[in-house]
């Protein structure tokens, strides 16, 4: 995306034509962008083989458009970078070709006028920039779509990193999400893919996400918050927040100096225990996801810096999901069966936590799951084949077999595999591999203990006591019912079913078809009536009748076109 299009993207919510009319010329640019790759294979080229090939194991099928398709989600705006970058999460969406020109997807655009920076932290926290800041250095370091990074320093000294929003932003971003949610819902409705996926599910996390991500207050405390978590690590250091300075579009941290670790040099590596910093930055983010239930969904190396005194800095912590305690568990039991090597428990486990759907081949899901566990496990330290990419493939290998997984299934795969990168990059040599499996045992012993601690084991037994004192009582209640044959079962709201409104629908087509039928067979008789009336030279009377039965059968036929849909594909989810 040049600079032209990034500015006027991000001041467009300022132009005065930004209404109704604006947003229907966006959505019209949005429903044009997709219309151009509809046959290009994006959404529609899946790997519906389910064999699982990586980014890379052949050429695509349609050289060159990948790359022309993400610079044209580029011209179209910030909100759709952060798509991108989100799409290129979700294997069972978009093809591997397309994914693999997604990670390249680049966020830099031209900084926004110094003024306008000044304005927006002056407005935000209510005082002159001079009076927030001894200094405060004009140049930005570093430009994205949303915001803009300036160097500063404190009245006590300390230098500070301050994150900027883009003004208007925020009403861009959900006038997109808008359109987006609106096509999403057509898609759902009208494709195959839409119900096999669910795109409207994926738009409103999506939304929930980059609408978080515009707050910079949640930011802050994520930082604050992983700090916490991440305390027991000392080679990691997390920039913490200045409160007192922290707005809803503005954010002051800590500033961090360092190198970042795509241009670490073999004589930095030679000099420091790298290997150190990847073991410990892949244990905390295991425990970030297993024990505290977080997934940083954008872990690249350029979220990341080795500093000068030889830690590891993690930074843009916007994009946070948060995963429930039971699917928290699931996952963990799905990881450590894969690394373990055990197809069968990570089909079950996938399945268990998926949703099937009427199509789904239980049997060919469970035979190439176990192959592609099978071959993990055989080439367990080549690059191709590793956890992220391995969970990647189970999400593809789902999708093709008919079953919907959750979007925290796709969250970790891309996780790791950003991870993974960042541990090769730092210590080429590290087996990621054992590093996982050894840490994923010691979260299973630390669970174990945790659930066997005074305060589970007594609430555990405060349940086990409410049960032993109402059974013999509802037991009683059950047998007294049955030996007086007062046991009933009802089943409440018949009438007003969806099953009652479509008897009787079926019943008013048929009504109306015999009326029909009726009317014709009566102006067949009416016309060997001869009378004095005619209508296109045959009996009045007569034509009449077949006009009318006419004009009901035609309402007949055009109502089970228009209004008859086919029942919604039946979908089962697992055991809660």
């Amino acid at each position: 995306m040049n600079a032209a299009d990034a500015a006027s993207n991000a001041a467009a919510p300022n132009d005065p034509s930004h209404g109704p009319a604006h947003g229907l010329a966006r959505t019209g640019r949005i429903l044009a962008f997709l219309l151009k790759y509809r046959s290009a294979g994006v959404f529609t080229g899946l790997d519906l083989d389910g064999t699982g090939a990586a980014p890379g194991d052949g050429p695509p099928p349609t050289e060159g458009k990948p790359e022309a398709f993400v610079d044209d989600l580029e011209a179209l705006g910030p909100t759709f970078v952060k798509i991108g970058q989100a799409l290129s999460t979700r294997p069972d969406m978009v093809p591997p070709a397309y994914i693999a020109a997604l990670e390249r997807m680049q966020d830099d655009v031209a900084p926004i006028p110094f003024e306008q920076v000044r304005a927006t932290i002056e407005a935000s926290l209510g005082a002159r920039l001079s009076h927030l800041f001894s200094e405060f250095d004009e140049t930005p370091l570093g430009c994205a779509s949303l915001a803009q990074v300036h160097r500063a320093k404190l009245r006590d000294g300390r230098e500070v990193a301050v994150k900027v929003q883009r003004p208007g932003i925020g009403d861009l971003v959900r006038a997109d999400l808008d359109a987006i949610a609106g096509l999403a819902g057509k898609a759902d409705a009208l494709t195959d893919l839409g119900r096999r996926v669910h795109f409207s599910d994926w738009v409103h996390e999506f939304r929930k996400t980059l609408l978080a991500e515009l707050d910079y207050r949640a930011e802050a405390e994520n930082l604050e918050r992983f700090g916490e978590h991440l305390r027991e690590y000392p080679e990691l250091v997390v920039p913490q927040p200045v409160w007192d300075l922290t707005a809803a579009h503005v954010l002051t941290m800590d500033l961090v100096h360092g190198t970042k670790v795509t241009e670490i040099s073999g004589l930095h590596r030679t000099e420091h225990d790298m290997g150190m910093l990847a073991s410990a930055l892949m244990r905390g983010y295991l425990d970030q996801v297993f024990v505290h239930g977080e997934i940083h969904a954008d872990p690249h190396p350029g979220n990341l810096l080795a500093t000068d005194d030889g830690r590891l800095a993690l930074f843009d912590l916007g994009m946070i999901a948060h995963v429930p305690p039971k699917q928290r568990e699931r996952l963990l039991k799905l990881l450590f069966a894969a690394v373990d090597g055990r197809g069968e428990e990570v089909a079950n486990e996938t399945i268990a936590m998926g949703t099937r759907l009427e199509s789904f081949d239980e049997e060919r899901f469970m035979r190439e799951v176990g192959q592609s566990v099978a071959r993990y496990a055989a080439h367990s330290h080549s690059s191709a084949r590793s956890e992220g990419r391995l969970m990647l493939d189970l999400v593809g290998l789902s999708t093709a077999c008919g079953l919907r997984t959750p979007p925290e299934l796709s969250l970790l795969g891309k996780t790791l595999l950003n991870l993974e990168q960042v541990a090769t990059l730092l210590d080429p040599g590290l087996d990621v591999k054992r590093v996982v499996e050894r840490h994923l045992e010691h979260v299973m012993r630390e669970r174990l203990k945790k659930s066997l601690s005074p305060s589970n084991i007594a609430s555990e037994l405060i349940e086990v006591q409410a049960l032993l004192r109402e059974a013999p009582r509802k037991v009683s209640d059950l047998l007294s019912l049955l030996a007086e044959n007062r046991m009933q079962v009802r089943v409440d709201g018949l009438a007003d079913s969806p099953l009652m409104e479509s008897l009787q629908k079926i019943a008013n087509r048929i009504s109306a078809g015999l009326v029909t039928a009726a009317l014709i067979v009566a102006s067949a008789m009416m016309m060997r009536v001869d009378t004095t009336h005619h209508l296109f030279g045959y009996p009045l009377i007569a034509m009449l009748l077949f006009l009318v039965a006419a004009g009901l059968g035609f309402t007949i036929v055009l109502s089970a076109l228009l209004r008859d849909r086919k029942a919604r594909p039946r979908e089962e989810r697992g055991p809660r």
